[in-house]
């Protein structure tokens, strides 16, 4: 009789964000044989909503003490002895005191996944952070990151061999963003469907850099009659967004939107999906604009400028409000080209960035590793 495979996913944090969604989107899809838990180390588990079955339950019998690793780690491993699980499954920095808890006992095989860096290495890694990397992802089966930017970043600073390095595009479900502005919807809150909308879904968190959008805005809307800007998602940085959005803008030009679960019912009332993020690596958020035929506008950074078509590539650029600004207005000045190049984005988008194929690369990786796997 087959035995379901039990594969535990560490988080930092399982709250609403890109790698959080994407895991929820392949717990929901998945057809596989396994068992999959979830454990965040700061206790929040506001993702566990967008699953949309009941393969994943949450691991919340343990409590790792914060602020001395030494004594996290020996907690860490002597869980992983008790539990047993046939893979771990390991997410970005915060959850690195996992995979060296496993280091030198092998108690399980380990999958880790790197999205990017947050907002204190978004432009060099930190010296001992990129040496604990080194010797830690050494150490587990596969790293798998979601961009080339990264790919080369495991290589060149971690020295990972080319065999331990997978590289997995972000994937969406293409056919669930093709559909319809809902204007009603749109009106609901607070969006003129008859004007100008540039839109953004991020997380308020400081290496999004609202800010910088925001302060991009401020010009826009002296150089395109009645422009909207819509912020769809929350986070630490709300309220200063909302002070700032008061002090440089128009009033009733910026609507914060909160979070949405269903991005898809307000970005077909976009014209234009901006991103102004100080580091991104391959944003779900982008693959989601560019299925919904969208252009895009962005700061250049990750894999962005190569995510988008040929001819939405020149809007992918610097990083700041001044050249945001800029590629806004220009965007939002021809309707045409900013059709043809939402269409273009889409037609790519259906291309290479497909929900199955992103699936069977994961169930490829779940399946393979683990104890029962190599029994």
């Amino acid at each position: 009789m087959s035995v379901n495979k039990r594969v535990l996913h560490v988080f930092s944090s399982f709250e609403v964000g890109g790698s959080q969604r994407r895991f929820a989107t392949y717990i929901s899809h998945t057809n596989t044989n396994c068992e999959h838990m979830v454990y965040a180390m700061d206790g929040c588990y506001d993702a566990a909503k967008l699953v949309q079955n009941s393969k994943l339950s949450i691991a919340d019998n343990i409590n790792i003490t914060k602020g001395n690793t030494r004594q996290a780690i020996k907690q860490i491993k002597q869980y992983l002895k008790t539990e047993t699980p046939d893979l771990l499954v390991t997410y970005n920095w915060g959850a690195t005191e996992w995979v060296m808890a496993n280091v030198f006992s092998k108690i399980c095989p380990v999958i880790h996944v790197q999205d990017g860096f947050g907002e204190d290495e978004q432009n060099t890694e930190k010296l001992t952070r990129r040496l604990m990397r080194m010797f830690a992802y050494r150490q587990c089966n596969t790293v798998v990151v979601p961009s080339k930017t990264l790919e080369r970043i495991a290589r060149r600073n971690w020295f990972l061999p080319e065999g331990e390095v997978s590289y997995i595009p972000n994937g969406i479900d293409i056919d669930r963003f093709i559909c319809p502005e809902d204007i009603g919807f749109a009106r609901s809150i607070g969006i003129d469907p008859d004007k100008p909308v540039i839109g953004i879904v991020a997380a308020l968190r400081p290496e999004k850099n609202v800010g910088r959008l925001i302060e991009a805005f401020s010009k826009v809307e002296d150089e395109i009659d009645g422009a909207q800007l819509v912020i769809v998602g929350s986070g630490i940085g709300t309220s200063a967004m909302k002070m700032l959005a008061e002090r440089v803008c128009k009033p009733g030009r910026v609507i914060f939107a909160g979070n949405m679960e269903n991005p898809e019912k307000l970005l077909p009332s976009f014209d234009v999906f901006a991103l102004s993020s100080d580091t991104e690596q391959m944003p779900l958020s982008v693959i989601e604009a560019m299925a919904c035929a969208l252009p895009i506008v962005s700061t250049d950074v990750g894999d962005i400028s190569h995510m988008v078509s040929g001819q939405n590539a020149p809007y992918i650029s610097g990083n700041n409000a001044e050249s945001l600004a800029d590629n806004l207005i220009q965007m939002l000045g021809s309707h045409e080209v900013s059709i043809r190049i939402g269409a273009a984005n889409q037609a790519k988008a259906k291309e290479q960035f497909s929900l199955k194929t992103m699936i069977d690369a994961y169930d490829s990786l779940f399946t393979h590793h683990g104890k029962l796997a190599q029994d």
